[in-house]
């Protein structure tokens, strides 16, 4: 049986628009929802266009920018040499932040984006990088040493959300694998090695650079509920009609990496086990979307 870690509880109040929906709105999404017909005529496992641009930041070693629907993202990745922490010598280091614009819609203004970036910031630790310990990692740290306990990669992820219509943290999880895909590595070589706590000498090169592996990294698909039924990739008025929802971040591999949960219902287990299960059968379908649409937008940029 897979392991995988709980995140934090993600506030709801930022998943619900500023103006309350009126009861007739309210009822429409619901029945629609109910009838596997959803407002914008999408049924409720079906995701919006998902288009993928790479290689948006040309200052950074990868980036991608991921767009669902009226929901824009923007991820980067910026690689630096570092030092390994002594409780983990054999792997490096990835740090995650989000920030939402304050244009990207008016919920964002003031202490707003800086409490949502921070828990989207969390949460994508938590799906993407596993438990304290690295169990259940999606990301390989392993793969970013240079040499064991002495030189490794940092990796520093840096998300922005440009535009908000719902389903956030499928859409920033898309964009750091699209951005991960398009990051390269500058290849080193050792220049001269070092004894005891001596650093060694280290030729970095500007020309030579590894693609970063991204076969494990997994994709986020997040179960809102409505009613009694569940759907995927929620605008924001399907997300402020929602009981609760819950994010799993599942690899190729089917297996689950991280899971979040966020709205005060409670669920039976029994619920959450079916979730999951669901969760599992269309990460297959996104992963091979994504791949897809990684692949499409790379030719593009190599034109």
């Amino acid at each position: 049986m897979v392991a995988f870690d709980y995140a934090l509880k993600l506030s709801n109040r930022f998943y619900i628009r500023m103006n309350d929906l009126s009861l007739g709105e309210k009822l429409f999404i619901q029945g629609g929802i109910a009838q596997d017909l959803r407002s914008d005529g999408r049924k409720r496992l079906t995701y919006r266009p998902i288009y993928v641009e790479t290689g948006v930041i040309p200052q950074a070693n990868g980036s991608a920018r991921v767009r669902m629907g009226g929901t824009d993202v923007i991820a980067s990745v910026k690689a630096e040499i570092g030092r390994p922490s002594p409780l983990q010598p054999n792997k490096g280091k990835v740090s995650i932040y989000v920030d939402c614009s304050p244009t990207a819609t008016p919920m964002f203004e003031g202490r707003g984006a800086e409490e949502l970036s921070t828990e989207l910031s969390v949460a994508l630790q938590r799906c993407l990088l596993g438990g304290k310990s690295g169990a259940g990692a999606g990301i390989d740290l392993s793969s970013l040493i240079v040499v064991e306990g002495k030189v490794c990669w940092d990796l520093y992820i840096d998300g922005l959300v440009v535009s908000s219509d719902g389903n956030l943290l499928d859409a920033l999880g898309a964009a750091i694998k699209a951005a991960l895909s398009n990051t390269g590595i500058p290849r080193v070589h050792i220049a001269a090695e070092a004894s005891g706590e001596d650093q060694p000498e280290l030729d970095i090169s500007d020309e030579e650079f590894l693609q970063f592996d991204t076969s494990g990294v997994p994709v986020i698909v997040t179960l809102t509920k409505v009613g009694r039924h569940y759907i995927v990739d929620a605008t924001s008025e399907e997300e402020s009609e929602m009981s609760s929802a819950i994010s799993v971040s599942i690899n190729r591999k089917g297996l689950i990496c991280g899971l979040t949960k966020r709205g005060g219902v409670g669920l039976d287990p029994s619920v959450i086990l079916d979730m999951i299960s669901v969760a599992k059968h269309v990460s297959e379908q996104l992963i091979d979307r994504l791949d897809s649409e990684i692949s499409a937008a790379e030719a593009v940029e190599e034109e």
